[in-house]
């Protein structure tokens, strides 16, 4: 068994030297075209090169960039702004996919459009098969992302909301696995929150149950998603990117996560009696037409659309690139902590 805890060792990217930190995976050596030796996993250059000189790297899914996520248009325009806001704020984006059969941690000039146009899921459980069966194309979820960050030793990632305890579990035992990644993977998630639909206090009783910090990003309420409060409370709240950098190095758990809620900004916010009606609409419609498993997010998330008149879209993209700004300054935060450290 790998031994946990411990300072890790030096390797060699590309024929140059890195460092792994945060409880990165043994990951192999990396060849000249991006892949490593011993995984289908393959880097960019840029994210590679940026790894190796020790630059903040901020990880982003695709589902979100896919038509699974938003609808097109506006999938491109929220990668478009997620990357500038990471690219602005002096860190390099790690846009994670399946590409060609390959796990991809970072993407080449011209591959964003397959990533827009992708229509199958892929959560941590589904890398090995798609990467067995060599699938053209996979947009990848919170789970899959976290794992493969942890991979490759990239300890931030951005996302909208994550997955989680879904309302009627005690029946249909619906949990994301999300959740288990969260636990699983020492990155720190930044979001805004679960996503609305879900049953939060129970999301809330699994992370806890879980061990994993959930910190409120100068907030002290757990946001859901279109609502910058659930009228949960968070367990503890944080006002700078330095503390949440110390919340990861600090962890008791060699393995945990760490979860941080960032709220969706004021003027995107939705009005909260009206979502919950209109949540309470999709959902039953959900329910009625049978859809269960993954298929439930993107079936809600249309139906919302819809509900809304397309409000939840605009917020949908002001959420999503407020927690890409607020991930770089964490990167950053990690990246200085590293050095000092």
């Amino acid at each position: 068994m790998r031994p946990r805890g411990r300072p890790l060792p030096r390797g060699r990217r590309g024929g140059r030297t890195f460092t792994r930190r945060h409880g990165a995976r043994r990951a192999g050596r990396i060849d000249q075209g991006g892949f490593m030796t011993d995984t289908p996993l393959r880097l960019s250059a840029e994210v590679s090169s940026a790894l190796a000189d020790g630059t903040p790297v901020v990880a982003l899914e695709s589902t979100i960039f896919s038509t699974l996520g938003l609808p097109a248009p506006h999938n491109g325009e929220a990668l478009r702004r997620c990357v500038t806001a990471i690219r602005d704020g002096g860190a390099v984006p790690a846009i994670t996919a399946i590409v060609d059969g390959a796990w991809r941690v970072g993407l080449d000039a011209g591959e964003e459009e397959r990533i827009l146009a992708a229509d199958a899921k892929v959560a941590e459980r589904d890398l090995a098969v798609a990467a067995a069966q060599r699938w053209p194309v996979g947009a990848t979820t919170v789970s899959a992302t976290v794992a493969l960050a942890h991979r490759v030793g990239i300890s931030v990632f951005a996302t909208g909301g994550i997955g989680g305890v879904h309302r009627g579990v005690e029946v249909s035992g619906d949990i994301s696995a999300d959740l288990d990644a969260l636990a699983n993977h020492p990155v720190i998630t930044v979001c805004a929150g679960a996503k609305a639909f879900l049953d939060l206090p129970r999301t809330l009783e699994y992370l806890e149950t879980a061990g994993v910090p959930v910190l409120g990003w100068r907030h002290d309420d757990f946001p859901a998603f279109y609502t910058r409060s659930s009228g949960l409370r968070v367990p503890h709240r944080v006002t700078d990117a330095d503390e949440v950098a110390r919340v990861l190095t600090y962890r008791s758990r060699p393995d945990s996560g760490v979860l941080l809620t960032v709220p969706i900004p004021a003027p995107a916010e939705l009005d909260g009696d009206e979502l919950t009606a209109k949540l309470d609409a999709a959902l039953a419609a959900c329910a009625e037409a049978g859809v269960t498993g993954a298929a439930v997010t993107p079936y809600v998330l249309g139906r919302l659309e819809a509900e809304t008149d397309g409000a939840s879209v605009p917020a949908n993209l002001a959420l999503a690139e407020n927690n890409a700004r607020v991930a770089t300054e964490v990167a950053k935060a990690v990246a200085s902590l590293a050095t000092t450290s």
